[in-house]
């Protein structure tokens, strides 16, 4: 068996490689721009757009991360803040070794919850096949995993240290507890994910509602365009002398521009409604409308 010290060296070795690779601020802006993705493409899915046609910049899918992960931080940081009084509460009540039958009681009671609810993440992830239609899935499992597994390593912790004379932890436990600790991480991060996706389908409903809240545009092309929305305008342009437009549509709204082009989607929402996609050259001229209030 590999010495406790060994194995532990080893550990922070790796995570000295790690980091020594990864920067923090380059850790920082992947997750931010992982998360601004998952959300950005989900918003747009709604409107029957791949986002990756769309062309967006990283900075764009940066600056869109804030709005998914605001719940996220927010309630983690108010569980950590919580978290933090009852363990300070706790370790005042070790330090004055008071009622530590009833303190390795509760931490026995609390390690088995945790294992318990543990096990039912794990259960559902095992069971993927059979329950992945369950709209709450993709949240309830990673949550279960996350918090069964910061019980039991909590659990453990204070039963630990409710016993001072207690062996050493072996080299074994503790590399389990911090493997434990790396799939609360992956569970966290699964969860995360899972609400920015959300985010981004609340978002694309939100601008479903109010379409004709987005930029008005009136679209001039030398085709037409035949499209399905019914509640496009298209108008025929009187012949003139070195005219080349022919087709004027209007009630059209600006979702998204990149890539030199612009999607385009009617005023009001329907069910039949499309996205128009509408390059940005010389095949058509466009003109954006003022908003209709007087200054």
């Amino acid at each position: 068996m590999p010495d406790e010290g060994d194995v532990t060296g080893r550990l922070e070795h790796w995570v000295r490689a790690v980091g020594s690779v990864v920067a923090p601020a380059t850790l920082l802006s992947a997750l931010l721009f992982y998360f601004g993705y998952v959300s950005t493409r989900s918003q747009y899915e709604y409107f029957g757009i791949d986002v990756d046609l769309i062309g967006l910049a990283t900075q764009d899918y940066v600056m869109r991360s804030p709005q998914p992960l605001l719940t996220p931080l927010l309630v983690l940081t108010l569980a950590s803040v919580g978290a933090l009084v009852l363990h300070s509460a706790l370790q005042r009540r070790i330090a004055a070794a008071q009622d530590t039958a009833r303190l390795r009681f509760a931490a026995r009671v609390l390690t088995a919850v945790g294992l318990v609810v543990l096990g039912a993440g794990i259960g559902l992830l095992l069971l993927y096949a059979l329950v992945r239609g369950w709209v709450w899935y993709a949240l309830v499992t990673p949550l279960l995993i996350a918090v069964g597994g910061v019980l039991v390593v909590y659990g453990f912790r204070v039963l630990r240290r409710l016993d001072p004379g207690a062996p050493a932890a072996s080299a074994v436990r503790r590399v389990s507890l911090a493997l434990v600790l790396v799939v609360v991480g992956v569970s966290l991060f699964w969860t995360t994910a899972t609400i920015a996706q959300w985010s981004g389908r609340g978002l694309a409903l939100a601008q479903a509602r109010a379409l004709d809240g987005l930029p008005s545009v009136i679209v001039d092309t030398k085709e037409r365009l035949f499209p399905r929305s019914p509640g496009i305008d298209e108008t025929a342009l009187p012949p003139a002398a070195g005219q080349t437009y022919h087709y004027r549509y209007r009630n059209l709204r600006l979702l998204v521009h990149g890539n030199d082009r612009m999607f385009l989607v009617p005023r009001t929402w329907s069910a039949s409604d499309t996205t128009l996609v509408v390059p940005l050259d010389s095949s058509v001229r466009v003109q954006f409308q003022f908003q209709n209030q007087a200054p």
